[in-house]
């Protein structure tokens, strides 16, 4: 049997209002993108979103419209996908990693603290595989040091917890809807807050720092524009916006859908010696974005193998990126560095999970994980 790492669950709705935008003579920034802002900003309780190309370009510009700058640290986890820190790079600050969780992978807010210098300016912390970081303990850090942060909530938009929902408790938190994400338009990001002079410089800064929009500027009577800041070129536009809110309708009832299977795969495999998974913490809502397993360190990549070679699609999310060549090359933070997060990078494989999943797909990748794990782990090969 095949069973793909993933499937998105675009049909005749996002393609109709893909072909609405095409049917018309403005497909970049324009009333699909804002329409999207205005229904995602409602959908987190939040007052502006701003459409972007990507959540690294949210990252980056969340950084820049915070003042973060060269000379600057920002505290953040080595358990991610490069671009978290690649876009502290990009703004001149450093990345200062802080070691992880062991039940969750998310960033330990305990260790935090101890790492702040008065270099440091912001915090970011990663909602990983869905699951939400402890963002009250983190807050109440940020607050004691006058720090801000920036929450990278690239997994975790249906995400809450401990009665707060993405976003609520950041200054800025970035979004992405790359192909994978559970809604897509193939690549895309968005950044939400609650400070209008924020939202307005993000806006102005993902359209290379013009102070009136193509939209404006093509509906309206012609008025010179001017550019008031060095900007990128991160606008969202309306075919990506289009894609969107469609999905954004069915939001939920897709959660519903992942958390059924989520349930599946966390009752089957609980028990299975030589198989451990992130443990799901209380008081919260998973936004079950990805399902990994952690397996033995010095079997991983053979059991990856062989399930790729049964017809399974896998990943590996993440290795602990301080180990990366690039950042090792930067930084020299070798293995041992963070014992935890290196821990979780070697053992870690992402199963398929996705809404289009059958019953017998699912099943099959349940008993082939199974057989193929208790083969390692009685040393036959």
């Amino acid at each position: 049997m095949k069973v793909e790492f993933y499937k998105h669950s675009l049909g005749q709705e996002e393609k109709e209002a893909v072909n609405a935008v095409l049917d018309t003579i403005f497909l970049t920034t324009g009333d699909r993108v804002a329409l999207f802002e205005k229904q995602f900003a409602a959908y987190l309780g939040a007052k502006y979103c701003v459409g972007l190309t990507s959540c690294t370009a949210a990252l980056h510009l969340a950084l820049i419209a915070l003042g973060i700058g060269p000379g600057d640290e920002v505290i953040t986890t080595p358990m991610t996908f490069v671009a978290t820190s690649t876009a502290i790079l990009h703004t001149g600050a450093t990345p200062v990693w802080v070691d992880v969780e062991s039940d969750t992978g998310n960033i330990n807010a305990d260790l935090i603290e101890e790492a702040v210098t008065p270099k440091t300016r912001a915090i970011i912390p990663v909602h990983l595989y869905g699951q939400m970081c402890d963002m009250r303990k983190i807050r109440q850090i940020a607050d004691r040091h006058n720090l801000v942060i920036i929450e990278d909530a690239a997994h975790a938009i249906e995400s809450e917890r401990d009665g707060i929902r993405v976003g609520e408790l950041a200054d800025i938190a970035c979004f992405s809807f790359y192909a994978t994400k559970n809604i897509t338009s193939g690549e895309g990001g968005a950044i939400t807050t609650n400070s209008q002079a924020l939202a307005e410089k993000i806006q102005i800064l993902r359209l290379h720092g013009i102070n009136r929009e193509a939209a404006d500027r093509y509906t309206k009577r012609y008025e010179h524009w001017d550019l008031i800041e060095t900007g990128w070129k991160y606008n969202m536009d309306n075919i990506q916006a289009a894609l969107l809110l469609p999905q954004l309708r069915k939001i939920d009832e897709n959660l519903q859908k992942r958390q059924e299977l989520y349930n599946t795969y966390t009752k089957a495999l609980q028990n299975i010696s030589g198989l451990q998974m992130p443990v799901e913490t209380p008081d919260s809502r998973h936004a079950c974005h990805l399902f990994t397993i952690w397996v033995d360190p010095q079997f991983r990549d053979k059991i990856l193998f062989d399930l790729q070679d049964q017809g399974i699609g896998v990943a590996v999310n993440y290795r602990s990126i301080n180990l990366l060549t690039r950042f090792m090359q930067l930084f020299g933070k070798g293995r041992g560095s963070f014992p935890v997060s290196e821990r979780i990078g070697d053992s870690t494989i992402s199963l398929p999970f996705y809404p289009l999943l059958t019953p017998e797909q699912t099943n099959y990748v349940i008993d082939t994980v199974i057989s193929t794990i208790g083969k390692y782990k009685t040393g036959k090969e």
